[in-house]
């Protein structure tokens, strides 16, 4: 006996309803980042795969005449919804030449010279809480560690960028923790490295790469110059000096530190989630281990501790992580 045709069909409507990928399909989704890959007749924006389609909407400013033709690190503001391939069908795209924005020159130059009394002073140095320059460990600029750090970021790079424009050290201390800055500059402390594998660092770094590829510093201190204690009483005291570790320019130095301390927005953070697990899925690392990593965080230092960490700050808690990068996951690595 046959199964009416209405009854299949109103069954394969039903499933296809109720799966997840149809569900987040029916939602329009934006995004505000770079164009970083391309894959066939794919973008890569924002570690989303983006598909074009003949009706959708595109604006474009220099070279860039049509989707086929956007250059790799252009600026990127994408609106779409969700296949059930996971992809992005896209359904506005502006794209344009990413210029030198408010603020970006200031954070760049204070990190670089705050880069550069690091070095002098052999230590990577932070603010108290009333503002005085302490040490958060030794710096290496070469070794075994460093050497394998640095093959590892060779690796995340996005191809419209330089290997040359990042430089990588690492700091003896018994946190977990890493971070990088604005200029290039990539800190990882040894602890950390020592307990994870290539893959888990390669997802660390990755996040880490992408808070400075999408400028994150910036943005952040475009968008609200409150700042905490220690970074304000920082920038104080630094503007006030002359000498020694106080010459690491105020506000953008400031910014920074902030950010190492206490993370950067939400929105910041699940971005580099999202960009960062595509850096390191094209360098060929299994981000599948990116979930199970966070586990370890939490287990390490809690679901809501406020500890100096970059998975900490105003980031989700561990659960809420780890459905996350779960769910992207399924969504662009599962094909």
């Amino acid at each position: 006996m046959k199964t009416p045709r209405l009854i299949v069909l109103g069954t394969a409507l039903l499933l296809l309803a109720t799966a997840p990928e149809f569900l987040a399909a029916q939602k329009e989704e934006k995004f505000e980042a770079y164009a970083e890959w391309r894959k066939g007749d794919l973008l890569i924006v924002d570690g989303q795969r983006v598909r074009w389609q003949p009706k959708a909407k595109f604006k474009g400013s220099g070279v860039a005449k049509n989707f086929a033709t956007v250059p790799l690190g252009f600026e990127i503001v994408l609106k779409g919804t969700r296949e059930p391939d996971g992809a992005i069908l896209a359904k506005e795209l502006d794209a344009r030449p990413n210029g030198n924005a408010l603020f970006e020159t200031d954070v760049k130059a204070a990190t670089a010279e705050m880069e550069a009394q690091w070095l002098k002073s052999g230590a990577v140095m932070e603010p108290d809480k009333d503002g005085k320059m302490v040490s958060m460990g030794k710096l290496h600029t070469t070794g075994a560690d460093v050497d394998r750090v640095r093959r590892i970021v060779g690796r995340l790079i996005p191809p419209y960028l330089k290997a040359s424009d990042f430089r990588v050290y690492v700091v003896e201390n018994k946190d977990w923790n890493a971070f990088a800055c604005a200029n290039g500059m990539i800190v990882v402390f040894n602890s950390l490295l020592h307990a994870t594998n290539d893959d888990e660092m390669a997802i660390v770094l990755g996040h880490e790469l992408a808070h400075a590829t999408h400028e994150h510093s910036r943005k952040q201190m475009k968008s609200s110059m409150k700042l905490s204690l220690p970074a304000v009483l920082a920038g104080a005291a630094l503007a006030g000096k002359d000498s020694g570790a106080a010459k690491a320019l105020g506000a953008g130095a400031a910014v920074t530190f902030s950010a190492i301390q206490s993370g950067y927005s939400r929105d910041h953070e699940d971005q580099a989630d999202r960009a960062g697990l595509r850096y390191a899925f094209e360098g060929g690392f299994d981000v599948n281990q990116g979930p199970k990593l966070w586990k370890r965080f939490a287990e390490k230092y809690g679901s809501q501790d406020s500890v100096s960490n970059f998975f900490f700050g105003s980031h989700s808690t561990a659960e809420a992580r780890v459905k996350n990068l779960t769910r992207e996951i399924e969504l662009n690595y599962r094909q």
